[in-house]
């Protein structure tokens, strides 16, 4: 919204920075100089040089690209994460590629990891790529990552926004040793390959402690890994700032004040269920109020509430917590997903005889 709103006041064309797919173009702008600036080359058309930026208002970077180039800039307009990510995507892709190169080797070690070895997962070229994927999707503030191997490569997909974008593709080869590099940092059993699996890395990126939950799928074509990112040094986010119209805020604070009553939370994957019930836990987290939630997993602490983490393995469900819950004498609970009707009918009992219940559902 205010990229657009920019377009129409300055009456520049807004474009998407995620357009360009041709190295040499790329070679005509120095990265240094596409860093600083946040400029993206999208065209040549004769000696002009088609680019998106983050403001193009920018004088002196239009000057240098022009000094640079030896070209007429054509300064279009882009959002600047868009820019952001597409700097990281594109011209981080060198790095990449001789990572791809030095694979063969790897892919032969990664075929004897039916024993319990970490020689081969963990050389260099599988470390630097698993580590630029994950750096990747923190930079473009991805929420999950998927890798998806196919019959001819190995698909890299960020969920950005709540849509799935491509991020790369890489060599077929590289599908063992990627998922055998991926489930020994969660610890989980890289011999095993024909049942899914679930794990957890915790890892810091730029004094960031972040979150990867990993899922591990069995497919026709090999495993296919997907990470999601709980970046717990992230500021949460308040009712004010999710984007909500006045006339919405003014209802939901409305139903925030009644002392017993259901609150449903929907969309779909990304969509940003979890980061508004957290703005409305911490609006409603006061001495006075005992606030309990149960989720999976507890994406991020907050001092003042009580919250538990469901552990299906020994029997500690959402409708397991939801019982124990109820008798913790508690004014309001949060819970993470409703995936059962045994949950769904405890959390209405529970909203009917005098407790707020907070809970997320996807579309």
């Amino acid at each position: 919204e205010i990229t657009s709103a920019l377009e129409e006041q300055l009456g520049i064309a807004q474009v998407s920075a995620g357009l360009v797919t041709d190295q040499q173009l790329l070679s005509l702008v120095p990265e240094q100089l596409a860093r600083r600036y946040k400029v993206i080359p999208l065209a040549k058309e004769g000696n002009r040089l088609k680019v998106a930026m983050a403001d193009p208002t920018n004088l002196v970077a239009v000057d240098d690209l022009r000094l640079v180039t030896g070209l007429e800039i054509i300064p279009l307009l882009a959002g600047e994460r868009e820019v952001e990510g597409a700097l990281q995507r594109y011209y981080g892709l060198p790095e990449l590629e001789k990572a791809f190169q030095e694979f063969q080797v790897v892919e032969n070690e990664a075929l004897q990891l039916e024993e319990p070895s970490e020689v081969a997962a963990d050389e260099a070229p599988v470390v630097r790529l698993v580590n630029s994927i994950i750096v990747q999707a923190i930079e473009e503030q991805a929420s999950d990552i998927h890798i998806e191997p196919g019959p001819e490569n190995v698909r890299v997909r960020y969920r950005v926004d709540g849509l799935l974008r491509e991020a790369m593709i890489l060599p077929r080869r590289s599908r063992a040793s990627l998922a055998a590099r991926l489930k020994i940092l969660a610890q989980l059993n890289i011999a095993e390959k024909r049942l899914p699996q679930d794990g957890r890395i915790q890892i810091r990126y730029r004094e960031r402690e972040i979150d990867l939950r990993i899922s591990v799928m069995p497919t026709v074509y090999g495993e296919k890994v997907v990470i999601r990112l709980l970046d717990r040094s992230r500021q949460l986010t308040s009712l004010k700032e999710l984007g909500f119209n006045a006339e919405n805020l003014t209802g939901l604070h409305k139903a925030l004040q009644s002392s017993h009553g259901l609150v449903l939370v929907t969309g779909p994957t990304g969509s940003g269920k979890t980061t508004t019930l957290y703005a409305v836990l911490r609006e409603l987290n006061k001495p006075d109020k005992n606030i309990l939630t149960v989720e999976d997993p507890v994406e991020y602490m907050l001092e003042g509430i009580t919250q538990c983490q469901v552990n299906p393995k020994t029997g500690f469900t959402f409708a397991a917590a939801l019982r124990a819950m109820l008798r913790q004498d508690p004014d309001i609970i949060m819970v993470g997903e409703i995936r059962d009707a045994e949950t769904a009918g405890t959390a209405v009992r529970a909203a009917t005889t005098g407790h707020m219940v907070l809970y997320t559902r996807d579309n």
